[in-house]
């Protein structure tokens, strides 16, 4: 589990970004559950939505089964990585932006458990779930920097 010509099998992100998304996170989910989308978000989600902050695994495939799910976890806890998830476009975001010094944080819509109930309808949820989501959580994220007084540029 190594990044190739890296010599890491990690990417750092920007501890003061990641508080802020994930504070953003926790401002929009109960806006969210109790909005006017509620309905369309509760008929695709079959467990209370939380906010979660951790470690987040990249791949180079879809895990679609159960079997595959375990296999894949419990060969990450032996190597060290108690991943939260796992997702395939993260890590390449992550590498651009380690390239180029830019900050990185990362927020991900956890679409299914990675096994044999993933859901069937992904468009549907991406235009019900997903995208709401994520336009709340930018929508919050945008509000508390507008609030917080402007740095000099040097």
């Amino acid at each position: 589990y190594e990044l190739p010509l890296y010599g890491t099998a990690r990417l750092p992100t920007d501890a003061a970004l990641s508080a802020a998304l994930h504070d953003a996170s926790a401002r929009a989910l109960p806006r969210l559950l109790a909005g006017a989308h509620a309905a369309a978000i509760n008929a695709l989600v079959t467990h209370a939505p939380r906010v979660h902050a951790g470690l987040v695994a990249s791949g180079d495939r879809f895990v679609s089964s159960a079997a595959e799910s375990q296999a894949l976890r419990q060969a990450l806890r032996e190597a060290g990585y108690d991943a939260l998830a796992v997702e395939m476009e993260g890590a390449a975001v992550a590498q651009v932006c380690h390239d180029y010094g830019v900050p990185f944080a990362m927020v991900r819509t956890i679409s299914d458990r990675a096994d044999d109930s993933a859901h069937v309808d992904f468009p549907r949820f991406i235009r019900d779930v997903a995208s709401r989501y994520s336009v709340a959580i930018v929508d919050e994220w945008l509000s508390a920097r507008a609030q917080q007084p402007r740095q000099a540029i040097s």
